[in-house]
């Protein structure tokens, strides 16, 4: 399992970040829809525009290839990527959507 921080560059232009914002938003649906991002959401309290996806894949490879499709990745956005071992998931966790 992996997460997933994504910022947008500093020098991407609002009309910019408007106009690819769409693709990005189709992208992230589709991979919640497969079930590759399972908890995904823009970052608060920060200046940047940024976001954390919760994401699972069979590999870094495949994961690479799926960040890959992003039309932020590579040039116009930072993604930092952590692998982890999940231990304990709370039954309570579907609470949290939306606050």
């Amino acid at each position: 399992m992996y997460v997933i921080h994504i910022t947008v560059n500093s020098d991407v232009s609002e009309k910019q970040r408007t106009e690819m914002f769409p693709f990005h938003a189709e992208w992230l649906q589709k991979y919640f829809r497969e079930g590759k991002f399972l908890i995904l959401g823009p970052k608060v309290n920060t200046n940047a525009h940024a976001g954390v996806i919760l994401a699972q894949s069979d590999s870094i490879e495949e994961l690479y290839s799926i960040l890959n499709e992003d039309c932020f990745y590579p040039d116009y956005a930072q993604y930092e990527i952590h692998e982890f071992l999940p231990k304990f998931i709370s039954s309570e966790i579907y609470k949290f959507v939306g606050q």
